[in-house]
């Protein structure tokens, strides 16, 4: 009996079927995500983010499928379920499909390793249809690219990103072995280039200060000491984080100094950092019961001052939006 008699064509073409449907639901279910569904990663991408050093062979071995996230040139063919999005592979990967079941199998796969993450170089239909066939596992030859970045299998862009930015951040800056309790985490891509100008502007004025020109890192511990710590402590006393739970403390820093120097402008004299994060906690919380009764507070109020006034209009009571507000996106 031949192999295609043992495993017959027509079922890999029904299972082939089921991942389109498969892939289709996924793209449709993402569309209402706030989220949407990851993609596979470009590896060239990664490697132009992350400037890796060359590659260490390390062999033939098994390794987790759920730990492939990317691809060197086919990322686009599949998703991160690796259910396939290209029809013109349909028989490419059916042949595939048939070949795993039969007596010989398939040669393993090759894959680029960063950190706990793999990148397919060739073998993405095969890693297809190993999960169509629920494999957790798959034989693959490992060329490990070394880095300082920390990678996992839930990594999206956005998050390949932030962690680019924060090991450039500290090799800068040098905090993360001059102040190793430091915790400074963003959560939006971008904004670290912001805090190395926070950091800029420090040292410039320390330098014309002590009348010498101090080092990225001198200035950096300088601000993280007497600049970023008081605006936290502020942060943490008034509880503001408790309003923003997808946030975190540098977020509220960068948001805070940013309003402290529009109300600077403003006014001349901004009021202490924990009045302005009290602010904008009222103003811009993310808690759906805070937002509800803002809105229903600023409803009442434009009701009373109709109620109080000629038949004419009253004029807008309502606050600022955060397109007028906040500091505009990086």
């Amino acid at each position: 009996m031949s192999d295609l008699d043992a495993y017959p064509p027509g079922t890999a073409a029904y299972k082939y079927e089921q991942l389109q449907t498969r892939s289709m639901i996924r793209s449709l279910l993402s569309l209402f995500s706030s989220r949407p569904d990851p993609t596979l990663l470009s590896f060239d991408q990664v490697q132009a983010l992350l400037r890796p050093a060359s590659g260490v062979s390390r062999g033939t071995r098994m390794i987790p499928i759920s730990h492939i996230v990317g691809s060197v040139g086919r990322y686009r063919d599949f998703d991160r379920a690796f259910l396939p999005l290209n029809p013109a592979s349909e028989e490419r990967w059916k042949r595939i499909d048939v070949a795993m079941h039969g007596p010989r199998g398939l040669p393993p796969i090759d894959v680029y390793q960063v950190d706990e993450v793999y990148f397919v170089r060739d073998g993405n239909h095969r890693v297809s249809v190993a999960r169509a066939n629920g494999l957790e596992e798959i034989e693959a030859r490992v060329t490990e690219i070394p880095t300082r970045v920390p990678l996992t299998p839930d990594l999206d862009v956005d998050d390949l990103i932030l962690k680019t930015e924060y090991a450039r951040f500290q090799a800068e800056t040098g905090l993360d072995e001059s102040r190793p309790q430091a915790e400074i985490d963003l959560t939006e891509p971008g904004r670290y280039e912001h805090l190395l100008e926070h950091i800029g502007v420090h040292r410039y004025y320390l330098g014309l200060e002590r009348g010498t020109e101090l080092s990225v890192q001198e200035a950096a511990v300088s601000w993280y000491d007497h600049v970023y710590l008081p605006v936290i402590e502020s942060v943490r006393q008034s509880r503001v984080l408790d309003e923003f739970p997808h946030r975190t403390e540098a977020d509220l820093y960068l948001w805070v100094a940013w309003h402290r120097e529009r109300l600077k402008e403003k006014y001349g004299a901004p009021p202490p950092d924990e009045e302005v994060a009290a602010g904008l906690a009222e103003r811009f919380s993310e808690r759906p019961l805070a937002r509800f009764l803002k809105m229903l507070r600023r409803i009442l109020q434009a009701a009373l001052a109709a109620a109080s006034e000629s038949p004419a209009p009253p004029e807008s009571t309502r606050s600022p939006g955060p397109e007028e507000s906040r500091p505009p996106d990086p």
